[in-house]
């Protein structure tokens, strides 16, 4: 019984070798995995973190411990001498409470007048009545402040006269009279502050303007960069005492590399980076030198300073190059004794080898073209070896 157990375990054994022979044969004689050549893109990229420099000029008043009113917003592009924000004066709120509490008073002195007033009255309610429907139709922000203004105007005007012409006349006049000296008080106490060049306006301020400089680049290197802790992706928090201007022309990363790529990379080209929105943008290097066993590398960008604007450091993709054309995978390339790069075509189950020169390549994709008859006959072929890679052909991985 042994033995016969024995004979068949052989025999099975003895299949299945027979079997998976024939099967490396088929697929030898007929590859099963073919690809059909398309126009395509591919790219070479590499992941890296970098520090962000741009010129910045800090914008502070004196009362900058009173904190912050935005005049302009975060991003928004100002022009020299423009106000950009203003501090709050001195007891400003307890002045607001005050000047509410009066205007209160002066509404309900209004609404107790029986006394038909004159048709300057009247036409100023119309004005009034007529710039309230405006505001719930219109979206524009500016529109609507202009709006308010006139009914504060008109109102104060109406006010005046129905002061004038009511037995509570210097009962009124003593309250607007009041508000008014708020009001002057509030305006005088505050002080304004002017940007003092173009650019734009950031309130997000964390102490490395006069830091991290733009008049040159000597003084960067790893060990210093390291040494302000700056974390990556980590945005800069608003400030509540001063702010800042922004060249929003340009801004500048600098980063470590030990790649081929940044070894070989020149002063004046230019390249991809693609921010952490997926926006792509082109960048100059404007600076190279070694630092310890990698390269640094400073780029210039003119374009997506709004979105930069909020970091000192970026996690980003750069993109070495990229290009397009005849899209076929590595492993679909084979090379021939003397060096040459070819495919294996099937075109109506016929098989031929056709030589390609390689354009650009990836880890994964090349981008190829054909030889000329002329090249390939002086590379040491026959005119009957030439033949042309096409669109759709399909070849064998």
């Amino acid at each position: 019984m042994n033995k016969k157990k024995l004979i068949l375990t052989l025999l099975i054994f003895i299949v299945l070798i027979g079997y998976a022979v024939s099967l490396v044969v088929r697929i030898v004689q007929n590859p099963t995995d073919t690809f059909v050549v398309e126009k395509g893109d591919i790219s070479l990229e590499e992941t890296l973190e970098g520090y962000i420099l741009r010129e910045e000029t800090i914008v502070q008043g004196e009362n900058y411990k009173n904190g912050i009113v935005q005049i302009k917003n975060e991003g928004e592009k100002v022009s020299k001498g423009e106000a950009i924000f203003r501090y709050y004066s001195n007891g400003e709120e307890n002045l607001l409470k005050q000047i509410q509490e009066l205007n209160e008073k002066i509404d309900e002195a209004l609404n107790n007048q029986t006394t038909i007033f004159s048709k300057d009255t009247k036409t100023l309610e119309d004005q009034i009545t007529s710039n309230l429907d405006k505001i719930y139709q219109v979206n524009n922000l500016k529109q609507i402040e202009e709006y308010k203004k006139e009914i504060n105007e008109n109102m104060a005007k109406k006010s005046e006269i129905v002061g004038e012409q009511s037995p509570a006349g210097s009962y009124l006049k003593e309250l607007m009279t009041e508000k008014q000296e708020l009001q002057q008080r509030l305006n005088s106490d505050a002080e304004y502050v002017n940007a003092p060049i173009p650019g734009v306006i950031s309130y997000r301020v964390d102490g490395l303007e006069n830091v991290l400089t733009t008049t040159d680049f000597n003084y960067l290197n790893q060990d210093f960069l390291e040494g302000l802790n700056i974390k990556t992706g980590q945005m800069i928090a608003t400030s509540t005492e001063s702010g800042k201007i922004v060249d929003n022309f340009k801004s500048y990363i600098i980063f470590f590399s030990k790649s081929e790529n940044a070894e070989s990379a020149e002063v004046d080209s230019t390249i991809k980076i693609r921010l952490p929105s997926e926006k792509e943008v082109q960048a100059t290097l404007i600076e190279k030198k070694e630092d310890s066993d990698q390269w640094m590398l400073i780029y210039q960008i003119d374009s997506g300073t709004d979105e930069l604007i909020s970091y000192r450091k970026l996690s980003f993709d750069l993109i070495w190059w990229d290009d397009s054309g005849l899209k076929i995978p590595n492993e679909a390339i084979k090379q021939d004794e003397k060096g040459t790069s070819y495919i294996i075509r099937n075109r109506n189950g016929s098989e031929d080898r056709i030589y390609i020169k390689i354009l650009r390549q990836n880890e994964n994709y090349a981008i190829v073209d054909n030889y000329s008859s002329d090249e390939l006959v002086e590379k040491g072929y026959t005119k009957e070896e030439v033949r042309t890679l096409s669109l759709y052909d399909e070849i064998f991985l």
